[in-house]
C-alpha cells in the first residue's frame, strides 16, 4: 500500500516536473520568437529605408539622362537650322547676284540693239548708193560692149560650160583610169590567190548516158520478145533507150539525169546477172533507185562537209545531192556549187568578212538546178522558193537571187558570190560550148555595139570577152564616149547570156590629114 503510494507521489512529481518543462520551454520559445520578430521588423525597416533611397538616386538619374538628351537633341536642331539659314542666305545672295546680272545684261542688249539699228540704217543708205552706182555702171559697160547683161551672162556661161566639159572629160577619164587600175590590180590579187587556193575538175561530165554491152547478142535480150523488156524499162524509168548500129553500145536518152542515172545502174546490173524479164526488170529498177538516191544523199552530206557548212534541212542535203547527176554547159552542178563555195568563202576571208555566211550562199545558189525539170519557173526563182520552204536565213536567199544580177545584192557576200559564180564558169576548161551558141553570141554582141549611133565598127575579139567599138569623133565626143561604153554595157548584161564578164572598149581617134603640093 505504501509503496503504491509512494509510486503515485513519484508519477505526479515527474508529471509536475515534465509540466513545468513545458512551461517553462514554452515560455522561453515564446520570448525567442518575440526577439526573432522584432529584429526581422527592424532589418524590414532598414531595408525598406535604404531602398526608398536608392530609388531616391535612381529617380534623380534618370532625370538627369533625360535632361541631358533633351539638351543635345535641342543643341542638334539649333545646329540644323542654324545651317538651314546660312544656306538660304547663300541661296539669297545668289539669286540677287544674278538679277544684278540678268539686269546688266539686259541693259548691254538693248544698247546694241541701239547701235545695230543706226548701223541697219548706215548700211541701207550705203547699200542704195551702191545699187545706184551699179546701175549707172552697168548700163555704161553694155553701152561700151554693145551686149546686155543676159546676153553677155548668156556668152560667159557658154564658155566656161565648153572649157569646163572639156576639164571634166578630162578628170573623169583620169579618176576612172586610175580607180579602175587601181581596182583590177587588187581585184587580180584576191581572185588569183583565191582561184590558186581552190582546186577544181575540168569538164569530164557528159549530157548523154552510154552503156557498153559485152556482145551485139544483148541488145536483143535487152529489147525482149514483141519489146516488152525496153518497154517495161522505160516505163519504169521514164528514160528512153536508143538501140541503133552503134557496136556494144546502149544510149540512154532523157531529160531528168536523175531518171537517166537510175535507167544507167538498172541496165548495167540486168547485163551483169543475165536475168533479163520484167518481174526482175522492177525489182532492179527499184533497187538502182534506192541506190540512187542514197548516193544522192552521201554526195550531198560529203558537199556540205566538205565546205563546212552545217545545220541544213535534210531536205535541202537531198537536193544537193541531185546536183551530183546535173551538168550545165558540161559543167558538173554539184562540182560548180562547191567550187564557188569555196572561192566565195576564200574571198571573204580575203576582204575581211564573214566567210560562213558566203559558203552558204554558194553552195546553195543554184538549188533551184535540182528539180528545174519537174517544177516551172526559172532556177533563181524555184531556188529562192526552196530556200524560203526550209528556213534558210534572208541573207542566204539574197545570195541565191543574185547570183545572175536579177536581184540587187544586198550583202557583200552576195557579190561575192555572183563573182565566185563567174569565176567558176569563166576559168579555162570550166565549161563546154557549142560552137553555134558561140558565133550567135558573138554576132549578137556586134549587133548591140552597131545599134548606137555613131558607132562606125564594132569587133568582137578575145573568144567574146570583149567588144571594140570605133565611133566617128565628128559625132562622138570624150563624153559620149564614156556615155556609150556605159550603155552597151548595160544591153549587154540585159540581153545576152556568157559565162564570166565581158568588156566594153570605145574607141574614138582624131586624124589631120592635109597634102602638099
Amino acid at each position: 500500500m505504501f509503496e503504491t503510494e509512494v509510486l503515485i507521489v513519484i508519477i505526479l512529481i515527474i508529471l509536475a516536473g515534465i509540466g513545468l518543462g513545458v512551461l517553462a520551454g514554452y515560455t522561453i520559445r515564446k520570448k525567442f520568437a518575440e526577439a526573432k520578430i522584432k529584429s526581422a521588423e527592424e532589418a524590414a525597416g532598414k531595408i525598406i529605408i535604404e531602398a526608398k533611397k536608392t530609388g531616391d538616386a535612381r529617380k534623380k538619374e534618370a532625370l538627369l539622362e533625360a535632361k541631358d538628351e533633351i539638351f543635345k537633341l535641342r543643341s542638334e536642331i539649333d545646329k540644323e537650322n542654324k545651317e538651314r539659314r546660312i544656306e538660304l542666305q547663300k541661296q539669297e545672295r545668289r539669286i540677287v547676284q544674278k538679277e544684278e546680272n540678268l539686269d546688266k545684261k539686259t541693259d548691254n542688249i538693248a544698247r546694241k540693239e541701239e547701235s545695230l539699228s543706226i548701223k541697219e540704217a548706215v548700211i541701207e543708205s550705203t547699200q542704195e548708193k551702191i545699187n545706184a552706182v551699179y546701175l549707172q555702171q552697168k548700163t555704161i559697160l553694155e553701152k561700151i560692149a554693145g551686149l546686155s547683161s543676159d546676153e553677155a551672162r548668156q556668152l560667159l556661161l557658154a564658155e566656161v560650160e565648153k572649157g569646163t566639159r572639156q576639164e571634166m572629160a578630162d578628170l573623169i577619164r583620169s579618176i576612172e583610169a586610175s580607180t579602175r587600175e587601181e581596182a583590177e590590180k587588187k581585184a587580180r590579187e584576191i581572185i588569183s590567190m583565191a582561184i590558186q587556193r581552190c582546186a577544181a575538175d575540168h569538164v569530164a561530165e557528159t549530157t548523154v548516158s552510154v552503156v557498153a554491152l559485152p556482145s551485139e547478142e544483148m541488145k536483143g535480150r535487152i529489147i525482149g520478145r514483141e519489146g516488152r523488156n525496153i518497154r517495161t524499162l522505160e516505163n519504169l524509168t521514164g528514160i528512153e533507150l536508143i538501140i541503133d548500129d552503134t557496136p556494144e553500145a546502149v544510149i540512154l536518152s532523157g531529160f531528168d539525169p536523175v531518171r537517166r542515172e537510175v535507167a544507167r545502174l538498172s541496165l548495167e546490173k540486168l547485163i551483169s546477172d543475165g536475168r533479163i524479164h520484167p518481174a526482175r526488170i522492177e525489182e532492179t529498177v527499184a533497187k538502182a533507185q534506192r541506190d540512187v538516191e542514197q548516193t544522192m544523199r552521201e554526195a550531198g552530206e560529203q558537199a556540205a562537209y566538205e565546205i563546212g557548212v552545217h545545220g541544213l534541212h535534210p531536205e535541202i542535203i537531198k537536193l544537193l545531192g541531185r546536183l551530183k547527176y546535173r551538168t550545165s554547159f558540161g559543167q558538173n552542178v554539184l562540182k560548180h556549187t562547191v567550187e564557188v563555195a569555196q572561192l566565195a568563202g576564200l574571198l571573204a576571208n580575203e576582204l575581211g568578212v564573214d566567210p560562213a555566211l558566203a559558203k552558204r550562199g554558194g553552195l546553195l545558189h543554184d538549188l533551184g538546178k535540182a528539180v528545174d525539170f519537174e517544177v516551172e519557173g526559172t532556177h533563181i526563182e524555184i531556188g529562192i522558193n526552196l530556200a524560203k520552204k526550209f528556213g534558210e536565213h534572208q541573207s542566204v536567199i539574197n545570195c541565191i537571187a543574185a547570183h545572175h544580177g536579177d536581184y540587187e545584192a544586198t550583202s557583200i557576200q552576195a557579190v561575192l558570190v555572183q563573182a565566185a559564180d563567174a569565176i567558176s564558169a569563166a576559168r579555162p576548161g570550166a565549161r563546154r560550148e557549142t560552137l553555134e551558141f558561140y558565133l550567135k553570141r558573138l554576132q549578137k554582141l556586134e549587133e548591140i555595139a552597131n545599134s548606137f549611133e555613131g558607132v562606125e565598127k564594132s569587133f568582137a575579139i578575145q573568144a567574146g570577152r570583149e567588144v571594140r567599138i570605133i565611133v566617128m569623133p565628128d559625132k562622138i565626143d570624150d563624153l559620149a564616149s564614156i556615155k556609150m561604153s556605159k550603155e552597151i554595157a548595160q544591153r549587154v548584161e540585159a540581153e545576152l547570156e556568157y559565162p564570166g564578164q565581158i568588156k566594153v572598149t570605145v574607141v574614138r581617134e582624131t586624124r589631120a590629114v592635109n597634102y602638099a603640093k
